[in-house]
Order: C-alpha cells, then sequence, then structure tokens
C-alpha cells in the first residue's frame, strides 16, 4: 500500500511514518517544509518515504503527488493549544483543517481512480464541553468554536464519499507520549511543582499514541471500517485522576494546582482547551473489534514517562 500523509512531522505523524515503513508500506509526506522533513525523515532510515512540498490551503502541482497512491492520511491543522484566540488566529485554525482537507479531497477526485480511503482527524471538541455528560460517536455536535471548527472539517472530508472513496473520520482525544500535550505537564512535576489545572474536576479524555496509530492502521487497511470512529481510550478520567497518577508514575507530589486565571491570562479564550472537557467514550472503535494497548491510564503514563 502506497499512502500520502499530511501533517506528518507532527507527534502522531512521526510515529505513524515510523509504522507504515515497519509494515513495509511506501509514504508520501506533504509537508510546507523539505528541509525539516529531511532532518525528521532522513533518507538513510527512511528509504521509503518521499517528500513533497505543499501549501495545504492552495491547489497547485503537489495534489499530483496523489496519483500513486491508494489513501491518504490527514493529520494537518494548526495547533489549536498554543498562543490567544485572536481572530485571526481563529480563522488559521479553522482555514487549516477546512481548506486543508478540501484541497486533499480536491486532489483525490482529480488524480486517482483506484484510490480506496481517506482517514482524516478531526477532534471530540466535535461534542462541546461537560462536566456531567457522556458523549460517543452518535452524540450531537456543540456549539463553541472548536465544535463548529470539528464540523466544517468533517464536513470536507464526507465530499470524498462522492467519488466512491471510503472515508473514517477520527475524532482524536488527548494524545499522550513524549511530546504533545504530556510534554508541557511533565516539567513541573519534575521540579516538585505539579498538580491539575483548574478546578481539577474537568474530564480528560485521553490515548496512547500507539493506539492511535494501531487505530489509523487499522482504518487504512480493514474495507470494513467506515464513519466516525472516537480515538480515545475506553476510560477517561478527571483532571485530579490524572494528576495523581502521574505523581504516583514519577514519585513526584501532586500538590499544586494551577489556577484557572492564570491559564485565562495566559490563553485567553483558548483556555477552554485545558480548563473543560468532555468524558467521550469509543462505543464504535470498540465495536469494530479494535484491541487498546494501552486502555487504562497509568500503565499507559507509566510506559511514557519512565
Amino acid at each position: 500500500m502506497k499512502v500520502a500523509i499530511a501533517g506528518a512531522t507532527g507527534f502522531v505523524g512521526s510515529r505513524l511514518v515510523q509504522r507504515l515503513q515497519k509494515e513495509g508500506m511506501e509514504v508520501v509526506i506533504l509537508t510546507r517544509s523539505a528541509s525539516h522533513a529531511q532532518k525528521v525523515f532522513p533518507s538513510t532510515a527512511f528509504p521509503n518515504v518521499n517528500i513533497v512540498t505543499y501549501t495545504p490551503t492552495t491547489s497547485g502541482s503537489w495534489q499530483s503527488a496523489f496519483a500513486s497512491c491508494d489513501g491518504v492520511v490527514n493529520l494537518a491543522g494548526e495547533p489549536i493549544g498554543e498562543g490567544r484566540w485572536t481572530s485571526e488566529r481563529k480563522q488559521e485554525i479553522l482555514n487549516s483543517r477546512k481548506l486543508g482537507t478540501q484541497k486533499i479531497v480536491e486532489a483525490i477526485a482529480s488524480n486517482n481512480p483506484k484510490f480506496k480511503v481517506l482517514v482524516n482527524t478531526s477532534a471530540i471538541g466535535y461534542y462541546g464541553t461537560s462536566e456531567t455528560a457522556t458523549f460517543d460517536e452518535t452524540s450531537p455536535p456543540g456549539n463553541d468554536f472548536l465544535a463548529q471548527v470539528c464540523q466544517a472539517w468533517e464536513a470536507e472530508a464526507q465530499k470524498v464519499t462522492e467519488v466512491g472513496v471510503r472515508l473514517v473520520i477520527l475524532r482524536l482525544g488527548i494524545v499522550l507520549g513524549t511530546g504533545g500535550a504530556l510534554g508541557k505537564m511533565i516539567t513541573p512535576f519534575k521540579l516538585f511543582a505539579g498538580g491539575p489545572i483548574g478546578n481539577g474536576q474537568q474530564w480528560f479524555s485521553w490515548i496512547h499514541v500507539d493506539d492511535v496509530v494501531n487505530l489509523i492502521l487499522q482504518a487504512l487497511i480493514r474495507s470494513d471500517m467506515q464513519g466516525v470512529y472516537n480515538a480515545t481510550a475506553p476510560s477517561p478520567i478527571r483532571m485530579t485522576e490524572l494528576s495523581n497518577t502521574m505523581g504516583r508514575v514519577m514519585n513526584r507530589p501532586s500538590w499544586l494546582p494551577v489556577p484557572s486565571f492564570a491559564i485565562e491570562a495566559l490563553l485567553g479564550e483558548g483556555a477552554i482547551v485545558v480548563l473543560e472537557g468532555q468524558q467521550v467514550l469509543p462505543k464504535r472503535t470498540q465495536s469494530v473489534g479494535f484491541q487498546y494497548k494501552y486502555p487504562s491510564v497509568e500503565p499507559a503514563l507509566a510506559q511514557i514517562l519512565k
């Protein structure tokens, strides 16, 4: 199988490329910076990787790279948890997902009649936030900014089905690994200053990066998988439990909470990403027999932090 990946140099994407090469697949990497991609994936270590420079939100010659591919994984999008959400920043977050997906679907439709599958990421922000509700793949969307972004993102991906291509949408929870959100939480614990963020009661729907990669691989190769799947572990926890578990695993105290006002001062409206959460269950994911390597958080954190 030959697979194109948008967002390949990121936290999840780099692990996915490693896995696909291990599985003997060819990989086409779509990147805005070829020099950066070459550093991440040197040809000596990644002989089956071909790097293509592209502008995600603009049509161009890069779209012809899909002509020999069987599938594509779209992981691309501007980070949502970095910096304040100005009106310009919110537009960038939306466009990077909506227009970026639109151009990928355009490339699939115009180039490749044998194209099999699009695996398009979305996020559990689709459901909105709640301290009391439980969400699964059948739950309706929320109405905040992130929910609106996810709806627009998914709507563009859905158009690929009009040309007979199988679509799998993975709504990602918070991905745990040596980078990403967890990487930002580790330092305070190392300095004996760790603790929950905000009131600690917000839900934290997480998934280990290895399980994300395994789920993407299953979505690529299994013709029976189509539609929406929550890419979350089956055991969401509250922020306080996450903090306490990190403290146990790292043998550090978990006593110094980060107050909500400090996060709000730093991130403004974007503070919703860490101060509010949602309890999301992967019912469809489990219904297709997906086997989690890390279904509970303590073994997941132990593997990452030790």
